[in-house]
């Protein structure tokens, strides 16, 4: 019976300081924003949502409580073992372009107050179910340092490991996504390796692409300067003109220029999605101010 319990409390240790060890790593990247009882959380190009009702935990009051995911009776079967307690986990895939599939996990967990904590991961490519169950761990037990979450009211944002200070005319469009009215819009994810950010990239593009925003003008690769190193960007120029949009109709623009950025950070590496309007507040260098705070164009020749 000692050697058993003993054996049991190395492994546990073991268990912490490796948990530990992927904790540091994965908070030097992720962020969150939490909003009217939903926390957002995105890092390496995943966003993530997370949930508490109140009620007994059944799959009736999961059909209930979480009508939005559209979530059948017959998808709750599988439950992880790992995470203990009562759960369900679901795994869904779906072609929203042709080429671009969306993947959804979602899990549905018997929280310590007897109610239940759903749990959701989206993203452009299969789901790793290791990082999706330290995760949810994480976010049960409460573990995820409240010096990641932005402020609803917006002074300064951490891109990528760095704090810039915005003032107070900006707003969240969703986490990790920001609007500066007349000075520009900016949406980015922090990864790990410059292919994860890549493929971050090449997924935000092709989605916005798919979305026929309006007629392309131009698209060309340009030399930047971005977070103050030499990197390629595309550049897309779209005609928005006739666009059925309330957003455009509003700003009375007439084209839209969006600039898509893969490229080392502060911390790790970026996928940065950046946009503008015509009548933006555009500076001498040709960016709004938001933009310029992460970019500059017409990099000097060496």
């Amino acid at each position: 019976m000692k050697i058993n319990f003993w054996l049991l409390l190395l492994l546990s240790l073991l268990n912490t300081n490796l948990l530990a060890q992927v904790d540091d790593s994965l908070f030097t990247r992720l962020q969150a924003i939490s909003n009217n009882g939903v926390d957002f959380f995105n890092v390496d190009g995943i966003e993530i949502t997370s949930q508490n009702m109140p009620g007994e935990f059944s799959k009736k009051n999961i059909l209930k409580k979480y009508k939005r995911y559209n979530i059948k009776e017959s998808d709750l079967v599988v439950s992880d073992s790992i995470l203990g307690g009562q759960n369900y986990v679901v795994s869904k895939s779906e072609e929203i372009i042709t080429g671009t599939v969306q993947y959804t996990s979602y899990y549905f967990i018997e929280n310590n107050t007897g109610g239940i904590t759903a749990i959701t991961f989206g993203g452009f490519h299969p789901g790793d179910k290791d990082f999706e169950r330290n995760l949810t761990q994480l976010i049960l037990n409460k573990k995820i340092p409240s010096s990641l979450f932005h402020r609803i009211e917006i002074d300064s944002i951490n891109f990528a490991g760095r704090m810039i200070k915005l003032g107070g005319s900006c707003h969240w469009m969703g986490i990790n996504n920001v609007q500066c009215p007349y000075n520009g819009q900016m949406n980015w994810s922090v990864h790990k390796t410059l292919v994860g950010a890549s493929a971050g990239i090449t997924d935000q593009y092709n989605l916005i692409k798919s979305k026929k925003v309006g007629k392309i003008l131009s698209e060309d690769t340009v030399d930047i300067l971005f977070e103050g190193k030499p990197a390629k960007a595309i550049k897309a120029v779209y005609d928005i003109k006739g666009v059925k949009s309330l957003l455009v109709g509003m700003s009375g623009a007439k084209t839209l220029t969006v600039y898509f950025v893969a490229a080392p950070a502060t911390l790790y590496y970026v996928s940065c999605v950046m946009s503008f309007w015509d009548n933006d507040l555009i500076g001498k260098d040709g960016l709004p101010a938001l933009l310029q705070e992460v970019m500059q164009l017409n990099v000097p020749k060496s």
